[in-house]
Parts: C-alpha cells; structure tokens; sequence
C-alpha cells in the first residue's frame, strides 16, 4: 500500500515518468523487503534508523551491487521518507546523513561521424513501410538528439515540416522546441504519405507500427541495433540512446556552443552537457597526436 501510494505521488505530484517511478517503487519495495521479509503491510516507518540504511547497503554491496545503483537505491529510500514525513506517517529520513561516493560519469558511447553518415546513407527498400518507418526513426533521433520514450511520443501534430522544427515533451514534462533541416522534413513527409496508404490517421502518433498502434521501448532498440549491426558500426554499444550521444558529440564536434547543445538535449543543467566536451577534447587530443609531426617526437610520450 505505502509502495503503491508513493508511486502515485512521484506520477501526480512531482511528475516522473512511468520509468522513473517504477524504479524508485522498486528500490523501496527492496528496502521495505529487508526490514519485513517482503511485506509493506508490517512495515514501519518510524522503526527504521539510519544504521539499518548503512546495514542494507552493506548488503547490497556484498552481493556485487555496483557503488552507483546502491547510490540510486538509498536516494531512492531517502525520496520516500520525504514523501512520508510530507504525509505525517513519520518524523524523521533515516537516509539522510547517510551518504555514498559520487561514482564517476562515464564518457559517453557514441558513434563515429563516418560510421553515422554511411548509416544513414545506406540503401533501403522505399516500398517497405516498415523499412521506412525505421530508417525515419534513426534519422529523427540522430538528427534531433531525442531520448526513445520523447520519440515514442511524439504527436504528429508537433511535428511542423515547413517550420522545420518539433516540440518534444521531455523529463517531468518539460516543453522543447528543436529544429531540424530539409533532410529529415522530406523524409517525414514521404513517411507520413505512405503511412496514411498502409496504415490511416487512426493515431495521434508521428512514429506508428503497421496496425496503427505506437512503438515500445524494446521495439525501438531492436530497429537501431539491428541497424547499426547491418551497417558494420564500430560501437561498444549499439542503442538508441548512443545515437543521443552521437548527436551531442557531433554538434560540439562541429562548433556548436555548449548551451545551445544543451537545451537541445533538454538537459537541466549545464553539468549534465559538459561531460560531452570530454569526449570532444579526448577526439581533439587523438587527432593531435595522430597529426602534428612533434606530438611523439623521442623522448616524449603521448605528446606530453
């Protein structure tokens, strides 16, 4: 019950997404487990101290749990005492205090430019719907930096190819504008043609399956892994999200200005953008060395 009611409070109150919220229940339900042998109905909130938050990601630890997702978990326990001092079930966060090393980003995967080009420009069959749709959907995500769940829902409607630009609803339903170029505005018009031959405007949806129905996350991987893999594309990861990544990286590659890469992502704050600018430096780096005839000269290692 508390674990029910604490998701609707993350969906109604502080607006997370489904995602977000079914993690954070998760991660409390595990928590709760621990104090309860597995039932919220005997779980009391005031009995839990902060030496069980320790004891528990102790455990965690123990088990193999990386420092980062033991991290999300007590952020996670520390979300829902707020949420129940908030209510007046307790009087005090039993996680707070409690604190974890901060895990390091990591750098970014992301795609090669030339790899993305030859991708893109690939061959395929204009007389496939499905074909076309999925070729559009790698090309949207490439070209406008969109995380999956804003491509999935994408509204039609939002989608102004004389503009030249979207409106995407993003992370706790904040509202973006992003352009794009004549590329992408043919292609969604040749798209949305034959999707209204093969399948209506039954949906209030851009990217659609064959029956009408929206896309799902795993439906989305699957076209852009299976793209990348026919396309022989050097990555260590193949998914949706690293052609984000990609896009980031190209544009500040290519001169864009940091802020302007930065409300294209929708990113909260500058820090969440910058870690992109050490994938640049260490691409400028490599490209140094390669390069400039005194990078190795003897006597010096990696131009330094």
């Amino acid at each position: 019950m508390i674990v029910n009611d604490f998701k609707r409070y993350l969906l109604n109150e502080l607006n997370r997404s489904e995602l977000t919220a079914a993690a954070y229940a998760a991660d409390v339900r595990q928590w709760i487990g621990s104090l309860t042998s597995g039932s919220d109905m005997t779980f009391d909130p005031s009995a839990a101290t902060s030496a069980d938050v320790r004891y528990w990601a102790a455990q965690l630890s123990s088990e193999g749990l990386s420092a980062r997702s033991i991290r999300r978990k007590v952020q996670s326990v520390r979300a829902l005492y707020r949420y129940l001092m908030l209510t007046g079930q307790c009087t005090s966060n039993p996680a707070i205090g409690f604190s974890l090393a901060r895990p390091p980003k990591d750098i970014p995967v992301f795609v090669p430019q030339a790899e993305t080009a030859a991708m893109l420009d690939s061959d395929f069959a204009d007389d496939d719907f499905d074909t076309v749709r999925d070729h559009l959907l790698i090309l949207t995500l490439y070209t406008t930096g969109m995380r999956t769940s804003e491509a999935i829902g994408l509204l039609d409607r939002d989608v102004d190819t004389r503009k030249r630009q979207l409106r995407v609803i993003g992370k706790r339903n904040k509202e973006r504008v992003i352009p794009f170029g004549d590329e992408l505005a043919q292609q969604i018009d040749d798209y949305r043609r034959r999707r209204t031959a093969d399948v209506g405007n039954e949906s209030d949806r851009l990217f659609v399956r064959h029956d009408g129905r929206p896309l799902y996350r795993k439906m989305v991987y699957n076209i852009v892994h299976d793209a990348m893999v026919r396309n022989g594309v050097h990555s260590e990861r193949k998914s949706p999200h690293v052609l984000r990544h990609s896009f980031a990286t190209d544009m500040l590659n290519n001169g864009a200005d940091l802020n302007a890469v930065k409300s294209l992502l929708g990113h909260a704050s500058l820090s969440s953008t910058q870690i992109y600018t050490h994938v640049t430096f260490s691409d400028l780096q490599h490209n140094y060395q390669q390069a400039h005839p005194r990078a190795l000269k003897k006597g010096e290692h990696n131009g330094h």
